[in-house]
């Protein structure tokens, strides 16, 4: 008897620990062995806790249908889609960007979502708005009470007492902000109330209170708005998290979901046009069948009759020709589970694969779009590939790629955070020379507020009024550390970092310019396969024909018959699949050069914002180019972008279109 294996998931107070038990014939059991019945705790760690939410979050996945298979019986609807259609279709019920690679499910963190720019511009660590919370005022308030009741050794220290008990309490607010500049401003306010049995106090209770304004000013380090706005009013050497450097990172994102878009669109169009083969391989297949089956029943006749054509070996053979495409046919119609074309298989927008057939690939055309996996209709794509020559401006389209496409821009953003950065390290060469300022109102009295009596000391606030305790102080802050080591790390960080990514930039340029030369040149091979196959399929339908006609007049082998049969089949679907390469080539041609989403007339847009910042877009733009009053708390920070590139650029504005004699197929 063979021994039971088991696992025990053990929780202890250090964390938690597998441990493979095996329980031999022989063994003793847990509670045996150590005499304390544990099957409380083995029946609890055995099982598997789930969240609440053990159900599909939406009734309609839970409601959905059997998938169509060979043994289901055939779908009783079709619905017809264009590849516009499925477009819309696919952004209108999109908030994940899926793939085909199972991503969603095998690395959901890295998954893209239309919400990741936002995510990115509210992210509290390193969003904008976090890094424009660094110059909000802050407000802060206490209040405390104290009583002491202790002896003192010298009487001096007590105001003429050695036991002393004193009722202490005070009250603290204070309204501080930075601003731009990097200046720290601050107004505070103390008040204080202190009742002793000190025989020198003029009153056995009195009130102080005052109020305090002060400035920082940074004259070298961290100083000037342009500093600030990169750095961020509280940065470290290394530690650069600025308005700057916070709206380059929303760039970057805003370019990786450009980059995610696209990469989804390329995707659901290769599922499409996936689809659209599928179906015309599955046409050709029956096709195929049906003539192997009627040339199968003409010989198995002749073999009922034992006349001279119906020989075993040739219905035979005849059968097996039939069962042999009946098989393709059969694949054709459900297909199996390997991978379709899909985003950077061989090229960036997907190299034709040609797998699978109509049931497997309408499947993931369904995931894509958002439809229902299985709703009892089939999808058919009521688009046909296009049939004319598209010849490529390479000098247009070569600028084009270098200028639009999304990686380049995302990495050009990348570069202008090194060099923000760089320039911010550097400032933290500079010792840290602060101006500093204060002013102190005083106000000193028996009362706090005032009560109807008279007297200077009557109560604090008329005290702090008359102006007559006024304080003043003024200095000077210099500090740096010696050698400045941190502050050189930093910065030769930055440079080691800001060398790499112009090196990457240069590759990802040189990698842009090596897929645009293989998609261009694939639009090439793809259009001359498309002639020689239009071609070589006419030859095996008239090979076809011309064989069919020599055999029922005994003129030809069945051999021949069934080779021509099979040549004509192997001749459509390479047809077909030489259309799609072409239509796909021309996809890829639009992604490689930036322009995918205005080839399918797809624009990013930001939704609304709220009505006073366009209020005060429209305020900074009617001062724009006005001199600054103040140069001082008004110099402009460092030129991030020089602006947006324009979409909707006709898709079609670098290419040249050629009408060729093909005749449009039969896809009847």
């Amino acid at each position: 008897m063979r021994g039971k294996i088991a696992w025990i998931a053990s929780l202890g107070v250090t964390g938690v620990s597998l441990v493979l038990c095996g329980c031999l014939r022989h063994a003793k059991t847990p509670e045996a062995s150590s005499g304390v019945d544990t099957s409380h705790y083995s029946q609890l760690c055995r099982q598997i806790e789930v969240p609440n939410e053990n159900c599909a979050t939406s009734d309609l996945l839970a409601m959905t249908r059997r998938p169509l298979s060979l043994t289901s019986g055939e779908a009783q609807e079709y619905l017809e889609l264009s590849l516009e259609e499925t477009m819309q279709s696919a952004l209108s019920n999109t908030k994940i960007l899926k793939d085909l690679g199972a991503t969603v499910l095998r690395s959901p963190d890295s998954t893209r979502s239309v919400n990741d720019p936002s995510l990115t511009e509210t992210d509290a660590r390193f969003g904008v708005e976090a890094a424009l919370s660094a110059f909000d005022a802050s407000f802060k308030t206490s209040a405390t009470s104290e009583n002491n009741n202790q002896a003192l050794n010298n009487v001096f220290f007590g105001g003429g007492t050695r036991l002393l008990h004193q009722n202490f309490a005070t009250w603290q607010t204070q309204l501080a902000k930075t601003g731009a500049t990097g200046t720290q401003y601050s107004v505070s306010n103390y008040t204080q109330y202190d009742t002793n049995n000190a025989p020198g106090n003029v009153f056995g209770g009195a009130y102080t209170t005052w109020y305090d304004i002060k400035a920082t000013h940074p004259l070298l380090q961290g100083a000037g708005t342009k500093f600030n706005r990169i750095a961020g009013p509280n940065a470290v050497p290394g530690a650069i998290n600025g308005v700057v450097i916070a709206r380059i990172n929303s760039d970057v994102a805003l370019a990786d979901f450009e980059i995610g878009v696209r990469g989804f669109v390329s995707d659901v169009e290769n599922a499409y046009w996936d689809l659209y083969f599928a179906y015309r391989d599955l046409d050709s297949k029956v096709a195929a069948r049906n003539a192997a089956l009627e040339t199968w029943r003409r010989i198995h006749a002749l073999y009922e009759r034992g006349r001279r054509g119906g020989e075993a070996e040739k219905e035979a053979q005849a059968r097996e020709q039939y069962y042999r495409f009946q098989e393709e046919a059969q694949n054709a119609l459900h297909g199996k589970l390997i991978d379709g074309t899909r985003t950077n298989n061989g090229s960036s927008g997907g190299t034709f694969r040609g797998t699978g057939g109509v049931y497997v690939v309408e499947r993931r055309l369904r995931l894509l779009v958002g439809m229902p996996i299985s709703d009892g209709r089939l999808i058919r794509p009521s688009d046909e590939p296009m049939s004319v020559r598209l010849i490529y401006n390479w000098e247009t389209s070569l600028s084009e790629a270098l200028t639009r496409r999304g990686e380049l821009r995302r990495q050009k953003w990348v570069i202008r955070k090194r060099e923000a950065e760089l320039e911010a390290n550097k400032n933290f060469l500079l010792p840290q020379l602060n101006v500093t300022g204060r002013y102190r109102w005083r106000g000193f009295g028996q009362d706090l507020l005032p009560n109807g009596g008279t007297g200077q000391f009557n109560n604090a606030y008329s005290n702090l009024l008359s102006g007559d305790f006024q304080e003043w102080q003024t200095g000077v802050e210099l500090s740096f550390p010696i050698g400045y080591r941190k502050a050189y790390a930093a910065i030769r960080h930055s440079e080691l970092q800001l060398v790499r990514e112009r090196e990457l930039l240069f590759e990802q340029e040189r990698a842009v310019v090596y897929d645009l030369s293989n998609s261009i040149s694939e639009v090439e091979r793809a259009y001359s396969l498309v002639e020689t196959n239009h071609n070589r399929r006419l030859a095996a339908s008239e090979q076809v024909s011309a064989v069919q006609t020599a055999f029922e007049a005994d003129n030809a082998t069945l051999d021949a018959m069934l080779d021509a049969q099979r040549r004509r089949t192997d001749a459509d679907t390479s047809y077909y699949r030489a259309l799609v390469e072409y239509q796909l080539a021309v996809k890829n041609v639009q992604l490689e050069k930036g322009t995918l989403l205005d080839y399918n007339e797809i624009q990013l847009n930001e939704g609304p914002w709220p009505d006073k910042a366009y209020a005060d877009a429209a305020d900074r733009e009617s001062r724009r180019g006005d001199p600054d009053p103040d140069p001082i708390v008004r110099t402009h920070g460092p030129i991030v972008s020089q602006g947006i590139h324009p979409q909707g650029i006709p898709a079609t504005h670098s290419i040249s279109r050629a009408q060729v004699d093909l005749p449009a197929p039969d896809m009847e």
